[in-house]
């Protein structure tokens, strides 16, 4: 970086997989950006420039490091976070490719989780969307080290000077001298018109030129008419490289008319950007075909080696033992206790499932056993795990391959074989010395999917490949609703979904129908009503006698049902009272009108008749349930729907268009908020018909910027136009 002329070495090329013993050997960098950005162009070039690859960007089994699943070459976008380990001046990088798209947010969670510093990958022709902005600031919360890579420099009309301002402004709102280019890109003769290449980069601390116009980096001195061009950004620069400075008298100097040495500004920028206070801007294209390096990768690597943190620099997760009792901090430390973390599952064709596996102390070695911890999600379908476990193989991937690897120590990461009930987020330690670090936050998924087995023998393998999917990815819910008897799968989004469809089609060899998904209606009375039931039948020996009169009438909402025994006289004996209860209950459970359960009413037993022979419990519990029957039958029945309570979080540009769309739904806009950063919290009540589809819309309302949340209010009755429609509907249906 700066004045800095290294070259990378390659000890981890030719299917050698690189063993780090200690963390300040480690960087450990997670990439994040829109989809398209050029993230995963960016790792193949990374690795190819750290001699990771041979020049036509393959491994030697012939596949590339982004060669991870089908579906991606299907599909032509990540998907999923993979791990590329390229070693680069004696340290070794894991890069964490993280999926642009926000269906796949909780694989970009596992990545900020795994890594230590994040490189921000921005499109100079697309420049930098919201999604992207609010995970800024999210690092920006937690103190985590970044840098911004811009890409598409050979795109028509792209600007990088335009596109740092544009970034400084995005996100450097409380900074923005924090966020400043260290190079500027020398374009050929015809300028940055999008035909001709980017030859090379100008550095503005050491002043010179870095030309990659041959594919490999060569160092050369400035033309003299050069470096006017550069004065103005050098300065910036180096103003803002001071201001972060831990020593105070530079700036003095500075201002005095000092000359800073360049070594001491290239210092003191590697400390800023460690800390996370300056966010430096560099440049980047992929090497020529048959070329060693792409333009900047050279220059990436070293800010990677020379200014992000160690693995032991990086604030560890809380720790505390499996029942909740706290635990002194831990450190990075090969020697101290276990703890790692699964940050990702999948499974391999060949090898089975996989564990990926951040090491955050002590170290791990394959075939011992160790204790797996995990929070639980039970609403996720992901049970709370407290016991022990054998490690199988450890391996570092590259592409489609596995490389051995004889231990991980803390500060890496690592691919574990064969642990088979482990999941994502579950903590590995010691055996006799069980930990659990405090978990991560997942995206709750609101895009429901109602499925059902294809056939006869996909039912057989159902159960297990959903408890398999979900397993692999804990942004899914899996639901059994027992209201609407339906298999419920929650996703993220609509390319969530297929993605969870295609892989229990082709990993799992399940294939599913998805159906319409129903919301659990209920029933009510909308007036007072009588009914009579009679049992009575004759037909040698024993009869069957009972008679009960009933009065129903509804209640508030939540009140469920109540009933009363008003019987006066011994008209329905003491010991068939409860039997007349039962009856009524059994029948309000199995519905009414439309066969949903009823709910809200006072039911009186007010008269019945008895027999002294042939009445029975079988027999009043059948007139109880003929009696509630005959009521509804000559009553209004109001139909029920679940109220949702909405909170939906969008910048204040978005408020109007969403509380727009929410009424739209019926929905009743119960106020709004501000919560800094230019955003509004609002707050409404929608019923869940009309919102099962609200992930993807308010994706689109709000230009990928919103989120929300719900959880369940209450049941209200549905307009009468409304429900006599929902009433057809499942008439034909049925």
């Amino acid at each position: 970086m700066g004045d800095k002329t290294r070259t990378s070495t390659h000890p981890g090329a030719a299917g050698r997989a690189a063993t780090a013993d200690r963390p300040s050997s480690v960087r450990n960098v997670v990439l994040v950006g829109h989809s398209g950005s050029g993230k995963t162009t960016l790792v193949e070039a990374l690795a190819l420039a750290a001699g990771a690859v041979n020049r036509a960007g393959r491994v030697e089994d012939g596949t590339t490091v982004s060669d991870h699943d089908d579906i991606e070459h299907r599909q032509h976008r990540s998907v999923q976070l993979s791990l590329v380990p390229v070693t680069h001046d004696g340290i070794k990088i894991n890069l964490l490719d993280t999926p642009g798209y926000a269906d796949f947010v909780g694989e970009l969670r596992a990545g900020l989780r795994a890594a230590d510093a994040a490189l921000f990958v921005v499109s100079a022709s697309d420049g930098v969307d919201g999604a992207t902005r609010m995970v800024w600031e999210e690092c920006a919360a937690v103190g985590m080290p970044r840098a911004i890579v811009v890409t598409h420099l050979e795109a028509a009309r792209a600007d990088f000077e335009s596109m740092t301002d544009f970034c400084a402004e995005a996100f450097g709102r409380d900074d923005p001298d924090a966020v400043l280019p260290l190079y500027l890109p020398l374009y050929g003769e015809h300028g940055p018109d999008g035909n001709a290449p980017v030859a090379g980069l100008l550095g503005l601390l050491s002043q010179k030129i870095y030309d990659y116009s041959s594919g490999e980096r060569r160092e050369l001195l400035p033309d003299p008419t050069q470096l006017p061009r550069i004065e103005e950004a050098r300065n910036r620069l180096i103003e803002g490289i001071i201001a972060e400075s831990e020593d105070e008298s530079l700036m003095d100097r500075y201002l005095a008319g000092e000359e800073i040495d360049v070594k001491t500004l290239v210092g003191d920028l590697e400390r800023a950007v460690a800390r996370g206070t300056f966010h430096p801007v560099l440049a980047a294209a992929p090497a020529p075909e048959g070329s060693r390096q792409g333009l900047g990768t050279l220059e990436i690597l070293e800010l990677i080696t020379g200014g992000f943190p160690t693995p032991a620099e990086h604030e560890l997760p809380a720790v505390t033992t499996p029942r909740g009792r706290p635990c002194p901090p831990i450190g990075c430390d090969p020697a101290g206790p276990l703890v790692a973390e699964i940050v990702k599952t999948s499974s391999d064709p060949y090898v089975g499932r996989l564990s990926l596996v951040r090491v955050f102390s002590g170290t791990l070695r394959p075939d011992e056993t160790v204790h797996v911890s995990g929070h639980g999600r039970a609403g996720r379908g992901h049970e709370d795990h407290d016991l022990d476990e054998r490690i199988g193989t450890l391996s570092s991937p590259f592409g489609k391959q596995q490389r051995p690897l004889t231990h991980a120590a803390a500060g890496d990461l690592v691919c574990v074989a064969k642990l088979t009930r482990a999941e994502t987020g579950d903590t590995l330690s010691d055996r006799d010395n069980p930990l659990l670090m405090e978990g991560w936050s997942m995206p709750d998924p609101l895009l429901p999917l109602a499925i059902q087995a294809h056939s006869k023998a996909d039912e057989d393998k159902l159960s297990q490949g959903l408890a398999r999917l979900v397993a692999e990815d804990p942004t899914m819910r899996l639901e059994q609703n027992p209201s609407t008897r339906q298999l419920v799968l929650w996703c993220l989004g609509e390319a969530h979904r297929d993605v969870a469809l295609e892989r229990l089609r082709s990993r799992y060899g399940v294939q599913v129908d998805a159906v319409d998904h129903k919301v659990s209606l209920r029933e009510t009375f909308g007036e007072r009503a009588t009914g009579r039931g009679r049992h009575v039948k004759q037909s040698g020996g024993h009869g069957q006698y009972a008679i009960c009169e009933i009065d129903v009438e509804p209640l508030p909402p939540g009140t469920g049902i109540e009933f009363v025994d008003k019987v006066v006289g011994g008209a329905v004996p003491r010991q068939f009272i409860p039997s007349v209860e039962k009856g009524v209950r059994a029948q309000a459970a199995r519905g009414l009108a439309a066969g949903h359960p009823l709910v809200d009413v006072r039911i009186t037993l007010r008269d019945g008749k008895a027999h002294s022979v042939d009445s029975s419990d079988a027999a009043f519990q059948t007139a109880g349930a003929l009696a509630l029957r005959e009521a509804a039958a000559g009553a209004r029945i109001d139909l029920l729907e679940p109220v949702a309570a909405v909170t939906v979080l969008v910048p204040d540009d978005y408020v109007g268009p969403v509380m727009s769309d929410l009424s739209g739904r019926r929905g009743r806009v119960m106020g709004t908020e501000q919560t800094g950063h230019g955003r509004t919290l609002i707050r409404a009540e929608v019923p869940e018909s009309e919102i099962g589809r609200y992930a993807i819309d308010l994706r689109s309302v709000s230009h990928g910027t919103g989120r929300f949340s719900r959880t369940y209010a209450r049941h209200e009755a549905m307009p009468l136009p409304l429900a006599g429609k929902f009433r057809e509907r499942e008439q034909k249906v049925s």
